[in-house]
């Protein structure tokens, strides 16, 4: 056993202090749609509803058995991080100061504070998580308090392993050969899961999956150093890291870029529309990164094969429901957007629906403006029951004489204008 799977088991065992292992469940419904057998390591369901806890109980629990920690904590996060930190500075009766931005959304807020109860309190600074993530730094230098980082620390890597320290006992010898799906953000959770089974000396394939708006790792493996990315897509929030931490690629950096599975954005919202229809989980968009990995793998690759998929959280915040199945209705095809240059004159609008089928629905209509004195821009959302249908219509407005332009795939008008 090496110094570092021993930590790793201790780590685990103090955490049963706050939770039981998290399940690790076969999911008949993807094992049946993909031919492999499909495990779910279910980290949504910790207190916290994320893997976030495990890192942050070690970090603060080794800090106090050294007889540090004494003037309290502090964190930067809008998210998984800040509840998992909350509910540990709570269990140690340590005061914590968790600084989020100014535009973080309310039920964040008060989750934290409900994990929290009185030994947190939250600053709102900035705009932007740079501008808090300053404002705690600067904290943590004047008032001594000991801050706590998502991912980038030894102790946090150790504590995300227990998490292969749990799939050690649930699936035993099973693990041999297995593929392990892992999330990735600032890396914490993959590095700990991957040094920890490989010290193990227990032979599985590991296969990461990015936001394709946010590959940090994917590209510093390309370059063979750490490398920031000069903007991310944030729709990802969990995993949208615009650099790899410096700790965890130490672990990580021995993989090949061919082991990340770059993710789309309207993509992953299918699969979370999927999962919550189908089987019912909730799952926020980092979370179900894994498990839309799966869709990277043809039928015959991975028949018969074990898969684990890490599920990393389920803290999703219902108003964004919408701009999920919006996007998940674009990705399968079903909805798009046109600008139409629509005649100006009676009965126009009547012969534009007369095109449509009885499985077309106009979901947006919006004149932009007028482009000529006898003509203007709409903007027409269309949505269908089967993406075959666009062929149909196209050909219908084509031969109608119609002028239109589909932007449904068009980021930059789309961004504008949807």
């Amino acid at each position: 056993m090496s110094v570092f799977t021993e930590r790793v088991g201790l780590a685990a065992q103090a955490l049963r202090d706050l939770f039981p292992e998290t399940p690790l469940q076969e999911n008949d419904y993807l094992s049946k749609k993909t031919g492999a057998r499909i495990f779910l390591k279910r980290e949504d369901l910790t207190p916290v509803r994320s893997y976030k806890l495990r890192g942050a109980f070690n970090f603060m629990r080794k800090v106090i058995a050294n007889g540090a920690g004494t003037e309290g904590f502090v964190c930067a996060s809008a998210g998984n991080h800040a509840q998992g930190f909350a509910y540990a500075c709570r269990h140690f009766s340590r005061e914590g100061v968790v600084f989020m931005p100014v535009t973080t959304p309310q039920q964040k807020i008060d989750k934290t504070k409900l994990f929290g109860g009185e030994w947190i309190k939250i600053r709102l600074v900035g705009d932007f998580f740079e501008d808090c993530y300053s404002a705690a730094t600067d904290f943590a230098e004047t008032s001594h308090a000991l801050m706590v980082p998502p991912f980038d620390h030894s102790d946090i890597i150790e504590g995300q392993a227990t998490v292969a320290h749990e799939l050690v006992s649930q699936l035993g010898a099973e693990l041999e050969g297995a593929t392990v799906i892992l999330p990735v953000g600032g890396g914490g959770l993959a590095a700990g899961i991957s040094s920890f089974l490989q010290e193990e000396r227990i032979d599985t394939r590991f296969v990461f999956a990015e936001p394709a708006g946010a590959p940090s790792l994917e590209r510093s493996l390309s370059s063979g150093k750490r490398m920031k990315l000069p903007q991310v897509d944030n729709f990802v929030d969990g995993a949208a890291v615009a650099e790899i931490g410096r700790e965890p690629f130490k672990s990580l950096k021995r993989f090949s870029p061919q082991d990340v599975r770059l993710i789309p954005e309207n993509r992953l919202c299918s699969t979370m529309i999927e999962m919550l229809n189908v089987e019912g989980v909730v799952l926020e968009p980092a979370g179900a990164l894994a498990i839309d990995a799966l869709k990277d793998f043809s039928r015959k690759e991975i028949r018969g094969r074990t898969i684990i998929a890490v599920v990393s959280g389920g803290n999703f915040d219902f108003e964004r429901l919408p701009d999920v199945k919006e996007r998940s209705l674009r990705f399968e095809g079903l909805k798009k957007y046109f600008i139409f240059r629509f005649p100006q004159r009676p009965g126009a609008l009547r012969d534009f629906l007369d095109l449509l089928g009885p499985d077309d629905d106009i979901t947006r209509f919006e004149y932009l403006k007028k482009s000529a004195r006898n003509f203007g821009s709409v903007l027409i959302g269309i949505e269908t029951k089967d993406r075959r249908n666009f062929s149909i219509l196209r050909k219908r407005f084509d031969e109608a004489g119609w002028g239109y332009q589909d932007i449904t795939d068009d980021e930059t008008i789309a961004n504008l204008l949807i």
